[in-house]
């Protein structure tokens, strides 16, 4: 899912904490009746943070009855995209043959590899009630040696996910290794995603035990060393630093990174390489018609942007 065409969001926020490289400032779009989408990678200064190489906030909000979200069937090659909900839900269907609602807690991960379709809408009966809708979804780039590996889909319930809770944190381990718990979800380059909720006042450390990371703000203030940042920013960390984070209020952030990519990576539109000649192949294999459809969603599409 890509909402809107991407300019590069603006580095931001003065600060003094040593172990914090830069603050990235979202480009935010308002797609109307209040849904806006805040885009944090990539930006002008971090292209990824570990293999994440698109990180996407959308939401809070309230969809009206007869309303709701509609990514049309859209291609991707060259990376794994990652939704993950905080409230609503969403209709995954791609051309895989998956159809699954996507639901708060819960992770959708899809592999394009080679390539992939797929789209991602309301519900027919949440359409018709209207729905809340918040979350994020990130891509994550495949390393050189399986960017062309078969596409797949692998969902994920809130019950298989650890949950670390002690003293005011709640750390949900979502991708990859935190505080000695382990995800469920298998990836093929290191990564690391977790879910945290703070308590005013509570502290959590973050070690050093990933070589590069970042925190996104949610919900809340954060204090790091003295400076406190409010939602809607990502702070790109240094490596080798352990810092601690704590709640001046009632806090919610995520945790991503993971190693280093073996390499840059070329983003046009919703394709990934390390090679520009093979993003201009997927390029006219979609304007062509050449990708799978979308079974239950074969009428629709996303043009290839002229630009």
């Amino acid at each position: 899912m890509s909402f809107f065409p991407g300019k590069d969001p603006r580095a931001g926020d003065a600060y003094a904490c040593e172990a914090i490289a830069h603050v990235v400032v979202p480009r935010t779009v308002d797609l109307g009746d209040g849904f806006s989408v805040r885009r944090a990678l990539p930006s002008a200064r971090s292209r990824m943070v570990g293999p994440f190489i698109f990180f996407d906030h959308f939401g809070p909000a309230e969809f009206r009855a007869g309303t709701g979200l509609d990514v049309r069937p859209h291609p991707h090659i060259g990376l794994a995209t990652v939704t993950y909900l905080f409230d609503g839900e969403i209709m995954h269907r791609d051309s895989l043959g998956t159809e699954l609602a996507i639901k708060p807690g819960e992770v959708n991960w899809m592999t394009a590899g080679r390539g992939i379709v797929h789209s991602e809408r309301t519900d027919t009966d949440l359409r018709a009630s209207g729905s809340p809708i918040h979350g994020l979804q990130m891509w994550v780039a495949l390393p050189q040696a399986k960017e062309e590996m078969d596409a797949g889909f692998a969902h994920h319930d809130t019950s298989e996910f650890p949950m670390i809770r002690d003293n005011g944190k709640s750390v949900r381990v979502v991708v990859g290794s935190l505080y000695g718990a382990t995800s469920p979800v298998p990836t093929v380059h290191e990564t690391m995603f977790g879910d945290v909720t703070l308590q005013a006042g509570s502290s959590l450390p973050v070690d050093a035990g990933h070589e590069e990371r970042a925190l996104y703000v949610i919900d809340g203030t954060i204090d790091i060393a003295g400076d406190k940042f409010e939602p809607g920013r990502l702070l790109v960390f240094k490596p080798g630093d352990r810092i601690t984070v704590t709640a001046v209020t009632a806090a919610h952030f995520v945790i991503v990174g993971g190693a280093p990519m073996d390499g840059p990576r070329h983003i046009w539109w919703n394709f990934v390489s390390s090679r520009k000649d093979r993003i201009e192949q997927a390029k006219a294999e979609w304007k062509a018609g050449h990708f799978g459809k979308v079974p239950g969603d074969e009428i629709e599409f996303i043009p290839l942007p002229e630009q």
